[in-house]
């Protein structure tokens, strides 16, 4: 009769009716969940700005550099790692090589590697979209696996020795 819901769902487990080591197993679980989508989540958070890199790479390197000379604006840097780019030359401003992915590279024009990124960037914004609700229902499930914890802990130590309590005085 003391049921906060009408119909549990199947498989679901009154957390009230834990015991404490079995909520602080579970709070430490959803703990290292959360660790892991919030670095999941801030991996694709990085991923879609590469992707919007290589947009504005395309945008502003390829198709704007062909307004000027062609001599003088052909001229770009080109990323060998994270952090280490040498000089090369654009033999064509209207063909680029796009990575697709586990090492496989294509030859695309520029507005069909710019659809290609902008799929991306909106697949990405969708998965994080996903993942963000994800995280708000594990953040929400640790809150109340906390309160009840915290009122198990508080019920235990009212029927605990009182003379646990007493400070203990020494230097």
């Amino acid at each position: 009769m003391s049921k906060t819901s009408a119909a549990p769902e199947p498989g679901a487990v009154d957390i009230t009716t834990l015991s404490v080591p079995q909520l602080r197993s579970l709070q430490t679980r959803l703990n290292t969940e959360l660790e892991h989508l919030t670095t999941s989540h801030a991996k694709l958070r990085t991923a879609q700005s590469k992707f919007r890199e290589c947009i504005r790479s395309i945008n502003d390197g390829v198709i704007k550099g062909a307004t000027g000379n062609a001599e003088e604006k052909s001229e770009i840097l080109v990323p060998l790692t994270n952090s280490l780019y040498v000089k090369g030359h654009l033999a064509d401003r209207e063909k680029v090589i796009v990575d697709v992915g586990t090492g496989f590279y294509v030859e695309k024009s520029t507005a069909k590697a710019t659809e290609f990124y902008n799929g991306k960037v909106d697949e990405l914004q969708t998965n994080l979209r996903d993942l963000e609700k994800v995280l708000q229902a594990k953040s929400t499930n640790l809150r109340v696996i906390e309160d009840v914890l915290r009122q198990k802990l508080l019920a235990g130590e009212a029927t605990a020795e009182p003379s646990s309590s007493g400070g203990g005085g020494g230097a």
